[in-house]
């Protein structure tokens, strides 16, 4: 589905992804975590395009994206940033049906597929009673459903989302994070998104990647990566991490810093 080799991506002189490398699978979520300013959410930027690589490549279904058109790579790959913003009378609807602009020439009007596809996404992000209401009433899960309802209707294999649950509530996460996992079973999407919450990259991902520092760390299947050793040595944070049953996703209990618990064996 999608072959990262041998990344690297500046910031003016400065190499801030280092020769990272992963391989996807169509159907499978992977989840990229670090501690902050790792390099997490420069590594998304310059798989979807909007930040330019400086070395490697990137196969997207076996086409190196450097010689797609950027038409072709929109209507294969959609990507959601942190913050996304719309006009303040903006409704669910208008806001969905730029999913359909890859599709479109300019100045092109939506055919009856087109909102036909819209309403499709509408309602399987459930928000079609909210179809004609403005985005910036909605509370933070449902905008963050429209957002993602907008990248279904380009009906991308490959969906990038940074931080998708940052600034929402507990509640909203969850339901976020739900419905993600509900879209890739369903449509057999394939995701790649940055995490920090550590139990939610590992309950929802088939695989993680593991970025410190601008450098892969550790690649891989979720049971093989949550583990107390890459916790401490990646965040300096001592933790209990069960894995009872193979089958399910591991569960961290996070303890203290490293530092911490060095300070208090020496008192």
């Amino acid at each position: 589905m999608i072959h990262v080799k041998s990344l690297d991506v500046k910031y003016e002189k400065d190499n801030v992804v280092k020769n990272c490398s992963f391989s996807l699978e169509k159907g499978e979520i992977l989840s990229i975590i670090g501690p902050n300013g790792s390099g997490k959410s420069t590594m998304l930027k310059a798989i979807s395009g909007l930040l330019p690589y400086h070395h490697g490549e990137i196969f997207l279904e076996n086409e190196n994206i450097k010689r797609m058109k950027k038409r072709d790579i929109a209507q294969k790959m959609c990507m959601l940033s942190q913050k996304n913003t719309v006009p303040n009378d903006m409704t669910v609807g208008e806001l969905v049906s730029y999913g359909r602009y890859p599709y479109k020439r300019w100045f092109e009007r939506l055919n009856k597929e087109d909102e036909d596809i819209v309403n499709w996404a509408i309602d399987k992000t459930h928000l079609m009673h909210y179809k004609d209401t403005n985005v910036s009433s909605l509370s933070g899960g449902e905008s963050q459903r429209a957002w993602i309802a907008m990248a279904l209707a380009q009906r991308p294999n490959l969906l990038l989302l940074d931080e998708p649950t940052t600034y929402l509530d507990i509640s909203h996460q969850h339901e976020v994070l739900e419905l993600v996992k509900e879209l890739n079973e369903e449509m057999n999407m394939t995701v790649i998104m940055v995490l920090h919450d550590l139990n939610q990259a590992s309950r929802y991902s088939d695989k993680i990647f593991v970025i410190q520092n601008g450098e892969k760390q550790i690649y891989g299947k979720t049971n093989d990566v949550i583990t107390e050793a890459m916790i401490r040595d990646v965040y300096d944070m001592t933790a209990e991490v069960n894995h009872v049953d193979s089958e399910k996703a591991p569960r961290v209990h996070l303890i203290c810093s490293c530092k911490h618990l060095k300070q208090m064996e020496e008192k």
